[in-house]
Formats: C-alpha cells, sequence, structure tokens
C-alpha cells in the first residue's frame, strides 16, 4: 500500500501543475497545445476515465451484488477486503490521469465555466476515492475482523445472506452493536462509492453532448 500511497501523491501533485502551469507541459493558456502531445493525452483521457467508470459501474451494481448472493458470507467478505483497495487504487490512479489530461487540454484560465465544471466533477471522483481507499475502506475491514471473530464463536457466517446474522443479533449485544457500526462505516463508504461514480456519470454525459471537448 505504501506504493500506492507515493504514486497517487505523485500523480495528484502531476494533475495540480497540469491544472494551473499548463506552460510547463507544453499547453499555453490561450487554449493552444502542443501538436505531439495532444493525440496521445486526448487517449490517456479516454482511456483512463472509461477505466475508471467501467470499474465502479461494474463493482458498484454487478460484480458486488453477484458475488453476495451466491458466497458465502465470510467468504464473500474477506474477497471484498482484497479487492476494494485494489478498485479504489486503480479507480483513483485513472481519475488523477483523467484530471491531468483534461486540464491539459482545458487550461483553466482558457476553460469555459462548464469545462471548469467537468474538472470539478473530475477531481470530486479522485477525492471521493481518495477518501476510499485511505480511511473508510481500511475502518470497514477492521470493523468487518471483528465481526467476523463474533460470528464465528457464534458458528454462524458460513450462509449465503444476512438472515442468520440477524437472528443471532437479537439475543446477542455485542453482535447488534458490531452490526450497528459496520453498517454505519460501510454507509459512508458506500456513500462516498456513489458520489464517485456520480461524479464519473455527469463527465460521461458532458463526452455525449460536446463535440468540442477534446478540440
Amino acid at each position: 500500500m505504501a506504493w500506492i500511497t507515493r504514486f497517487l501523491t505523485a500523480v495528484a501533485f502531476l494533475a495540480v501543475g497540469v491544472i494551473f502551469s499548463p506552460e510547463t507541459f507544453g499547453s499555453k493558456s490561450d487554449g493552444t497545445k502542443s501538436p505531439n502531445l495532444s493525440s496521445f493525452i486526448k487517449l490517456a483521457h479516454l482511456l483512463s476515465f472509461s477505466t475508471a467508470w467501467g470499474a465502479a459501474l461494474w463493482v458498484t451494481f454487478i460484480g458486488g451484488i453477484i458475488m453476495f448472493k451466491n458466497l458465502p458470507r465470510h467468504q464473500f467478505g474477506n474477497l471484498q477486503s482484497k479487492m476494494f483497495p485494489a478498485y479504489f487504487s486503480m479507480v483513483g490512479v485513472c481519475c488523477a490521469i483523467s484530471v491531468a489530461a483534461f486540464g491539459y487540454l482545458h487550461p483553466w484560465k482558457s476553460a469555459t465555466m462548464p469545462e471548469k465544471y467537468q474538472l470539478g466533477f473530475l477531481v470530486s471522483a479522485f477525492a471521493f476515492n481518495l477518501s476510499n481507499l485511505f480511511v473508510f475502506t481500511p475502518m470497514t475491514i477492521e470493523m468487518m475482523k471483528q465481526r467476523h471473530k463474533v460470528e464465528r464463536e457464534a458458528n454462524i457466517g458460513d450462509e449465503i445472506g444476512w438472515s442468520k446474522n440477524q437472528e443471532a443479533a437479537k439475543t446477542n449485544p455485542k453482535l447488534a452493536a458490531m452490526n450497528k457500526k459496520f453498517g454505519m462505516i460501510h454507509g459512508l463508504s458506500s456513500l462516498a462509492n456513489i458520489m464517485s461514480f456520480g461524479s464519473l456519470a455527469m463527465h460521461s454525459w458532458f463526452l455525449a453532448v460536446s463535440s468540442t471537448l477534446l478540440h
């Protein structure tokens, strides 16, 4: 995880530099761009954004739901604890690259207000992913491990779905309290993920309706 932190920090500083000092990277504040880099930057933006968008769509609305409905709950949780750090790292990197590329193509000083809003959406998606990667996901995983331990003592967790957990929580105050705390932390993580997805959705709409996005 340490190398991910360093890499994301470096990419974030690069993105800020591209946004507020585009001349350093060959994009003039009056909107003109280096022809040698322009095509590469367009490709980087589209590939990074589409990767982030596709991954968020799959994990949020398809893959996670299918796994929850078909895997024993503890197995599902352990898998998610390995998958989510990688997911948020990948989407975070893609968002950072998209921010840098969009900032290069649309320097802040010459960008229109809609373009500045879009840059804001991309930065928001990046920030929400970082909050999940470094704050909510570690808290959720730690709480999940603690709850798994209590559930194993009650001989539950190998079933599919929540039914046995809910039944056991009625007579186990410790498990009930853990369920409540886990639900709160997981809810914040899910909210951050949805907000990131929503920000990417706004940018996808902009891409669809704007014929001059990557001019």
